[in-house]
């Protein structure tokens, strides 16, 4: 058996971008005048609640906890409204395919590992289809650093596997990838990956023909 683990956006949605701005307009609607690093690279763990844990010290917020829940909340909200205004966001090419493809093969086990909160990756996955696939999902509602939240999802497969392939968009979900030891496929121009699920799904039913 193998494990095959997803990050969600930028590598089965194309939400990274809106994902990013909500996120930092929740942020100051709860903390107006809020200092928000220029990049996500310069947090120490790139996760909605890891991201946040650093704005709340940065800003030497006080009542973390209650802050915490109003941003997250404000953050569901927003994304509601982007979705009911714009509709889902779209797929990689071939994303959902290929997850299929995984999902029906008796030799994998799927689950996603994703730095968002879980209520929002739930809301996309929901909204562009993903929700027909009853599968785990470890989230940074489970712990704010990459690697643990992966952990998590692993562990929610079981513990004997052949091999384990993480599928991600970020530097970090590379280099945690490497810590484990896991094999890592890139999407995405950051990291010089893949754009599209399609070649990989046509060689996965190639070998399975044979």
């Amino acid at each position: 058996m193998h494990a095959v683990i997803f990050d969600i956006d930028g590598t089965l949605l194309q939400s990274v971008s809106v994902d990013d701005d909500l996120y930092q307009q929740a942020v100051r609607h709860a903390l107006p005048g809020a200092h928000i690093r220029s990049s996500l690279a310069d947090y120490d763990y790139v996760s909605d609640s890891g991201i946040l844990a650093q704005i709340l010290e940065d800003n030497a917020v006080s009542a973390g906890k209650e802050v915490a829940g109003e941003i997250q909340a404000k953050f569901v909200e927003l994304l509601s409204r982007h979705i009911e205004k714009s509709g889902a966001f779209a797929e990689i090419p071939g994303a959902m395919r290929f997850l299929q493809h995984h999902i029906e093969s008796p030799d994998h086990a799927v689950a996603y590992a994703t730095g968002g909160w879980r209520a929002s990756a739930r809301l996309k996955l929901s909204a562009a289809g993903f929700d027909r696939f009853d599968i785990p999902l470890a989230s940074a509602d489970d712990a704010p650093e990459r690697k643990d939240i992966m952990l998590q999802a692993l562990s929610r497969l079981g513990d004997s596997f052949k091999s384990i392939t993480y599928y991600g968009d970020g530097p970090w979900d590379r280099a945690s990838s490497q810590q484990l030891g896991w094999n890592f496929v890139a999407f995405g121009a950051t990291l010089g990956g893949l754009e599209s699920y399609e070649g990989l799904l046509r060689q996965r039913i190639i070998l399975r023909s044979r």
